[in-house]
């Protein structure tokens, strides 16, 4: 090798490192550079019409003997039978006076009336339509882009996490969910007694159960409850079951409704936020994970400002 040479062939790959920065090959970084917004920084920068309004005839005010308060969102456009069958339920005040039935670890915790309580449920569908999965209606699907162990496609419709096999959609059983709780089939189950997710997801229960609705306020109350002794979960006697004072239709309390907001998961706003979720920066991680599970994409909800 000619003297010299060492010192052209350095010259020449700083030359080239430095037009692949100018045209956007390369980033350079500086010590200014500041780090990926977190998924905490893109909401706090949302645009207000990245947050929509949940109505308030959809929204389920209930209050616990021991001063607790449970608000949970029914979904309206996905079980319209088990949905219209808790409005009248609540209306009637079927629920006022009924009991939390049964915590399971890490599974679920189930509201309603003991079996051997006869209060009849004025009003209802006595047998609704299996409500489990719906077809595919032209509704828009935000399709994640990563893999699911239990369906095709997984998603989000109107801000409700689903799943997809192509043919039909359906609910997922995430964290917070709420469920009808049924007998074996052909019972769909009438909405007299409803159960929420506090444990890792249980999706095989996917499209065998009519998914009704989520824990906006109060999961915390809910996941913190005594753990049944009895079997799955159930309380063995009554003074176990905390009571349920009152349930009642936001839209029916007037100047004290309730009045709460979701990030609308068809917007811009929240497939950024998603691809943040996906890939953590900062100084804790070391490997972003480069993916997300369905059930760790539910779009934020908040008090309306």
């Amino acid at each position: 090798m000619k003297p010299g040479s060492n010192r052209l062939t350095i010259a020449v790959l700083a030359m080239g490192f430095a037009a692949a920065v100018a045209t956007g090959q390369v980033s350079a970084k500086s010590k200014d550079d500041k780090p990926a917004p977190s998924p905490q920084d893109i909401l706090d920068a949302a645009p207000a019409g990245t947050w929509r309004d949940i109505p308030a005839d959809d929204l389920v005010v209930m209050t616990l003997a021991d001063g607790s308060e449970i608000i949970y969102q029914l979904a309206s456009d996905f079980a319209p039978v088990h949905v219209a069958n808790i409005r009248q339920l609540v209306r009637s005040g079927y629920f006022n006076g009924a009991v939390i039935l049964r915590v399971q670890d890490d599974y679920v915790v189930q509201w309603g009336r003991p079996d051997e309580d006869k209060t009849v449920a004025e009003g209802i569908a006595k047998h609704p339509p299996a409500e489990y999965d719906f077809p595919k209606n032209g509704i828009r699907f935000n399709e994640l882009p990563w893999r699911d162990a239990y369906a095709k496609h997984t998603g989000l419709i109107k801000s409700w996490p689903a799943a997809t096999d192509g043919k039909a959609d359906w609910l997922v059983h995430c964290y917070g969910m709420i469920g009808v709780a049924r007998d074996v089939a052909p019972d769909t189950g009438d909405s007299t007694q409803l159960y929420t997710v506090i444990g890792h997801a249980p999706r095989h229960l996917d499209r065998n159960l009519a998914v009704v609705g989520r824990i906006i306020k109060g999961m915390d109350t809910l996941a913190a409850r005594p753990r049944g002794t009895g079997d799955l979960g159930f309380y063995k006697t009554d003074a176990e079951r905390t009571k349920i004072v009152s349930a009642k239709m936001a839209s029916d309390l007037g100047n004290d409704a309730p009045a709460w907001q979701i990030v609308d998961s068809d917007t811009p706003t929240f497939d950024t936020w998603l691809k943040a979720r996906a890939n953590r920066t900062g100084a804790f991680f070391v490997r972003p994970a480069g993916a997300l599970d369905i059930c760790n994409a539910l779009p934020p909800v908040r008090k309306r400002p």
